[in-house]
């Protein structure tokens, strides 16, 4: 009688939630969703840029599984290969093909090597052997080396998120913050503290991520660490107010992490971990709207394509704009503070 007492309790204070019975129904059905959705996206169409193909073979291609563009000459070919416009080339010299890959990223590189392998194959009888040569990254590279960027992104971003939202919650629930509203401070000052307060800690945990990463672990790295220091930076600054802010809108720990399966998860399908361009047009205009979204890209321009400034600087743009927008509704959050 006594359990049966406990169950009818607990499931009492379930139904009363009406946020954590929402979740339990509704977070996997989001996430199963759209996990649908990316996966039953369209297959990737290579872009394939073709230079002094003889005629006897261009004939015989079947043009029509790639977009497909003619080059009069190699260096054509090698602006729109480094500008991202094309995921590989095939350039015959004396008869003789060599093939170019951008090679950032895997499924692209391997779609397009497909399509040109077969398609030499079918035009030549057998499958020939081919000098292949890769502008970013090389063929020794693994799938850690790849995904390397974004898992550095959205690991900063996660850790970050959860450890300032608890810990700004507990400076509610145990009263800290509700002495520090009745003092002189004002609220801007209170939520500027607290971020570079926390800040500082962030800083420090996606500086040991990054090195521990790319040091010890041997990801592949091309670019500056200043740069990729600098990424990590500003993802936890983005990391750290949303995490606050939503701080605010929880009663205990269990209420924060509930915001897991609604902020997180579906930030890591337009991270550019699965490829954007194959994702149902239900969801591909998500991506541009989430931090790890930028964070990603000037991550992997960095670490994998050896960019500096002038390719990041707009992604790093973004983040700054995300922080301050996040800022900027802690302060209004803190107004409404019910307990003022």
């Amino acid at each position: 009688m006594r359990v049966f007492a406990l169950v009818t309790r607990i499931l009492r204070q379930i139904v009363r939630d009406k946020r954590t019975l929402g979740l339990l129904i509704f977070a996997p059905i989001l996430v199963l969703s759209m996990v649908y959705l990316v996966f039953s996206g369209n297959d990737y169409i290579s872009k394939v840029g073709l230079v002094n193909v003889p005629d006897v073979i261009l004939e015989q291609m079947n043009v029509e599984d790639a977009k497909v563009t003619e080059y009069h000459n190699q260096e054509m070919a090698k602006a729109d290969l480094a500008n991202q416009k094309i995921d590989g080339y095939v350039v015959f010299t004396n008869q003789s093909p060599a093939i170019f890959i951008e090679g950032s990223d895997p499924s692209k590189s391997g779609a397009v090597m497909k399509w040109i392998q077969a398609n030499l194959t079918k035009a030549n009888g057998t499958a020939a052997e081919l000098k292949v040569d890769y502008l970013h990254g090389s063929d020794e590279m693994e799938q850690f080396d790849y995904f390397g960027p974004y898992l550095v992104g959205f690991f900063i971003f996660f850790f970050v998120f959860l450890i300032a939202g608890i810990s700004f919650l507990r400076e509610r629930t145990t009263g800290t913050l509700e002495r520090l509203l009745s003092s002189p401070l004002r609220k801007w000052e209170i939520v500027v503290g607290y971020i570079l307060g926390f800040g500082v800690f962030s800083l420090i945990q996606a500086t040991i991520i990054t090195v521990y990463a790319i040091y010890v672990l041997g990801m592949f790295m091309d670019g500056a660490l200043i740069y990729v220091l600098m990424i990590t930076f500003m993802l936890s600054l983005t990391a750290l107010t949303l995490g606050t802010l939503l701080s605010a809108f929880a009663n205990n720990e269990f209420q924060m992490m509930q915001f897991i399966p609604i902020v997180i998860i579906p930030q890591i399908f337009f991270s550019g971990l699965f490829n954007l361009e194959t994702i149902s047009g239900w969801l591909s205009w998500i991506g541009p709207f989430t931090p790890l979204y930028y964070a990603a890209d000037a991550l992997k321009n960095v670490m994998i394509r050896g960019s500096g400034w002038g390719d990041i600087y707009l992604d790093i743009l973004a983040l700054i704009g995300f922080s301050l927008i996040f800022v900027t509704l802690n302060i209004f959050a803190l107004r409404k503070y019910r307990r003022i």
